[in-house]
């Protein structure tokens, strides 16, 4: 009898070995430099998508833009990171200097790095939010909230993630363009965008896509529908889980399984911004957890909101990530 327990043992640590190893070809997985490596080129303002604006009197189609940020090498299997702003969606921008700082780090190492805009509240003038949010969600915020300004955030939040999911849609479509890998998607974001991030890759393909009629967004025609993305690994600054909350609130659905994006989380423990508390990660920590699926948690201990300048041990945000993302996507490193 302890033989079979101990070969039945053997067998589960030797299962559960070979589901850590790579499942693609070695040959097929990207290189990446320990150390920047390349000249960084630029390619901004690259419309990725439409998406309704409202002006106060009128709809406006409006241009949702991108900058790509890749390493000259001759490399043809390429990463990819695509990063998503901060800003409460009131505001922010894919030209922060951090971001941008992090897009150099990463792009000359060997990715491809894609900071995008969104729509935000800025863009949501007027009360007319038909073509912005769906009808359910309207009928949702508007029991929900008190004020006006409330209220846009929440359909800014929805318009953010239609755009983000757009992005990535254009990521995907235009792979060859950048030699892109998209079996190597890494998406992140800090504040704002690490509540789109979070929602972004444990949401379904459909969600925050196919609840708006094209009849009330014809500019859904604009986002690459026909493209599919699986993402990998997820990056989270200081954010929360209150968009995929809204959204079980909504639709009564929860969208968190077992196959879910492995996560990489840094989070200040003094963070004081009512929505993104450090108890926000230790929460996401649980989830993932009960999930069985892997995630780190960085507590920044003592920093507050957006500790863009945090160190642990000696390593920067750029540095955690990266050693995070190299040994779980088990990427080849020169």
């Amino acid at each position: 009898m302890d033989k079979i327990i101990y070969i039945s043992i053997f067998t589960l640590l030797l299962s559960t070995a070979c589901q850590d190893e790579p499942t693609t070809p070695n040959d097929e997985i990207p290189i990446v430099k320990a150390e920047s490596s390349y000249a960084v080129m630029l390619d901004e303002d690259i419309t990725y998508a439409e998406g309704l604006s409202h002006d106060g009197t009128s709809t406006i189609a409006m241009p949702q833009k991108l900058d790509v940020y890749y390493p000259d090498n001759n490399s043809t299997n390429r990463p990819v990171y695509m990063f998503i702003h901060g800003g409460g969606f009131q505001g922010g921008t894919k030209t922060k200097p951090e971001i941008i700082d992090m897009a150099h780090y990463f792009a000359s190492r060997g990715w491809v790095f894609a900071s995008i805009d969104y729509r935000t509240t800025s863009d949501l003038e007027g009360t007319n939010f038909t073509g912005i949010a769906p009808q359910e969600w309207i009928d949702f915020t508007i029991q929900n909230v008190t004020t006006l300004g409330d209220a846009k955030t929440s359909f800014a939040m929805y318009a953010a993630q239609r755009d983000a999911k757009a992005a990535l849609r254009w990521m995907v479509a235009n792979a060859s363009t950048y030699n892109m890998n998209p079996d190597f998607i890494t998406v992140g974001g800090a504040s704002a965008g690490a509540v789109t991030t979070i929602a972004l890759g444990i949401s379904n393909q459909e969600d925050f896509r196919d609840e708006i009629p094209i009849s009330d967004d014809p500019t859904l025609s604009t986002t690459n529908l026909n493209e599919t993305f699986v993402v990998s690994s997820m990056v989270y600054f200081w954010g929360s889980n209150v968009k995929l909350e809204v959204f079980e609130s909504v639709y009564g659905e929860s969208r968190y399984d077992s196959n879910d994006p492995e996560l990489f989380m840094a989070h200040g423990t003094n963070d004081q911004n009512a929505t993104t508390t450090f108890s926000e990660a230790t929460e996401l920590e649980s989830i993932y957890d009960s999930l069985g699926i892997y995630n780190e948690l960085v507590p920044l201990v003592g920093e507050g909101h957006g500790a863009w300048g945090a160190t642990v041990d000696g390593k920067s945000l750029s540095d955690l990530s990266f050693d995070f993302l190299v040994e779980r996507q088990n990427l080849r490193v020169e």
